[in-house]
């Protein structure tokens, strides 16, 4: 068997204690493996058993052995994945923003006894920008923004205030006793 070499041999112990320090502290299950192949290596295990051990495949172990070779550990984090693409521009976005904020929808064109829902904001970004959204891709614009969703509630105009004081009052203490 050919020894493998990651690192010059004077530098593996403490490479070997830096490893086991960032595996202790580790609660990513991923970085945490990316971190064991690297131990294994510079222990001298063969790729072969540690393909079996983790099952990951030698290709894998052949990145994370170059990863490690170039930036050391910080080369093993893993990196962001890219997503998809917005549906919306930033400046889309501030508009939605904008709308919800400072404008009813009765302002954008909607019937007057409205408030700004999940489906009304979906409608009025087809309309408007020609994107269409689901519900639920709508609320999570919506937190992704920094809003954040509630189901609208009913609110009674023609209630009495003397009756609702009274209602309060005799409800506290209820709770009392």
């Amino acid at each position: 068997m050919r020894k493998i070499t990651l690192i010059p041999e004077e530098q593996i112990p403490a490479a070997l204690e830096e490893l086991k320090l960032v595996m202790k502290e580790e609660n990513n299950h991923k970085l945490f493996v990316r971190y064991q192949v690297i131990y294994m290596l510079l222990s001298g295990e063969s790729y072969e058993k540690i393909a079996a051990y983790t099952g990951l495949s030698l290709a894998t172990l052949f990145n994370y052995r170059k990863a490690y070779c170039e930036k050391g550990i910080a080369g093993l984090d893993r990196k962001k994945q890219p997503g998809r693409k917005r549906h919306l521009t930033a400046e889309q976005e501030a508009q939605v923003i904008a709308i919800i904020v400072n404008q009813t929808p009765k302002d954008v064109g909607f019937p007057v006894e409205m408030n700004w829902t999940a489906p009304l904001l979906r409608d009025w970004m087809e309309r408007t920008f020609g994107v269409s959204f689901s519900v639920r891709g709508t609320r999570d614009l919506l937190y992704r923004l920094g809003l954040s969703y509630t189901k609208p509630t009913y609110t009674l105009e023609k209630a009495d205030p003397i009756k609702q004081a009274a209602f309060l009052e005799a409800f506290e203490q209820a709770k009392k006793n």
